[in-house]
């Protein structure tokens, strides 16, 4: 079998932000933010991928498609290690392969040395070809119905685990799909606009946007995870914010004390819902600045829409402001007793239901 370094896999497409300059000094591929991972057209028979992973913990899924079609998803093994994607297929057949990360980043969640680096590849026989361009590319910004919490195990479950993570069949997935894109996810369960669910103020999502990837763990950010991003490398042309969800949560929560004293609660009060309108729109205008160009859609409802006239009100503002017509609300179908997940979150067919809003409107504005 021929091997060789994954950044001299001819026409492979890595998948998500990362540092290039850093990645390519360690000779490695760090899988970050969820669906993070790379895509190939290959014709031979056997393909294997070269994997360095670590966790306390909380480790990292991959999820694989083939063709379409999932094939495997399995946790990944610590040190470094050998994955085998497949073998005896037929030689001289082209087989489109998506490897994504299944996992969003865990060093904001307990586990310093969770990550999944790709290192390089190993096939028998044929080559790889060029990839397609995409018909366009989008970004999902978002909280854990972003990062696809619930997408996985039975109804009933409650843990907070990896496991139950499962982005790569979630609604931004499906979206890209649906108008043959490729798409980025920026997301962290738990995280909001002004708070996470549990008042934490630290973990306002529009804070954490500009590096690569900050809420990654250590040995990722010797990678270059806090570096700022590259936004001219990867210009998306519409972004997706699916953030309120937890602003709405932490309403219910006692407040968050910090370790210097500090104090920080959301109420259900007009005052509070001000001042998220406020965030929101400001978040707006910092997606503005880094993206020109791109359709902003602030896309919310699959668990509730009690901040809709707060959100829709930011979107209306920003458009007014700044003369900005490429700005949209987006409302999405409710998550039902039916459609639930695991860990009381929506489960696929409604993130089915929500790709299909979404892949509408794209069908629309772009």
């Amino acid at each position: 079998m021929e091997t060789a370094n994954i950044f001299d896999i001819p026409h492979l497409r890595p998948l998500g932000r990362f540092h290039e300059e850093r990645a390519r000094a360690a000779g490695a591929l760090p899988l970050l933010w969820a669906c993070s991972g790379w895509e190939v057209r290959f014709t031979g028979s056997a393909l294997e991928v070269l994997l360095e992973a670590d966790d306390q913990g909380k480790e990292p899924w991959i999820a694989v498609d083939v063709n379409g079609a999932p094939l495997i998803r399995t946790p990944a093994v610590r040190g470094q290690s050998v994955l085998p994607l497949f073998q005896g297929m037929t030689p001289g057949a082209v087989k489109h392969v998506r490897f994504w990360k299944d996992t969003q980043p865990m060093g904001q969640d307990g586990d310093p040395a969770h990550r999944l680096w790709v290192r390089g590849l190993r096939w028998e026989g044929g080559e790889f070809l060029p990839l397609p361009e995409p018909a366009c590319r989008l970004e999902f910004i978002g909280d854990s119905l972003t990062s696809g919490e619930g997408l996985a195990g039975a109804r009933e479950e409650t843990d907070w685990i990896p496991a139950f993570f499962h982005p790569s069949r979630g609604w931004p997935r499906l979206t890209a799909d649906l108008v043959q894109g490729e798409f980025r996810l920026v997301s962290q369960s738990g995280w909001g606009i002004r708070s996470s669910w549990d008042n934490d103020p630290r973990h306002a999502l529009p804070d954490w946007y500009e590096p690569v990837c900050a809420t990654a763990g250590e040995a990722d950010q010797t990678m270059g995870a806090g570096e700022p991003n590259d936004f001219a490398a990867w210009r998306p042309d519409a972004i997706f914010i699916n953030l309120g969800t937890n602003d709405i949560n932490a309403m219910g929560i006692s407040a968050w004390h910090g370790p210097d004293g500090t104090r920080f609660k959301q109420e259900d009060t007009p005052a509070c819902r001000r001042l998220i309108e406020e965030a929101a729109l400001a978040f707006l205008h910092k997606l503005r600045r880094l993206n020109p160009g791109a359709k902003l859609v602030w896309a919310y409802g699959m668990a509730g829409d009690t901040l809709r006239p707060q959100l829709e009100g930011a979107v209306d503002r920003f458009r007014e402001e700044t003369g900005d017509r490429e700005a949209y609300y987006l409302p999405l179908p409710e998550v039902t007793e039916e459609t639930m997940g695991s860990r009381l979150h929506p489960g696929p067919a409604c993130h089915e239901a929500a790709a299909q809003a979404a892949a509408a409107l794209l069908k629309e504005i772009l």
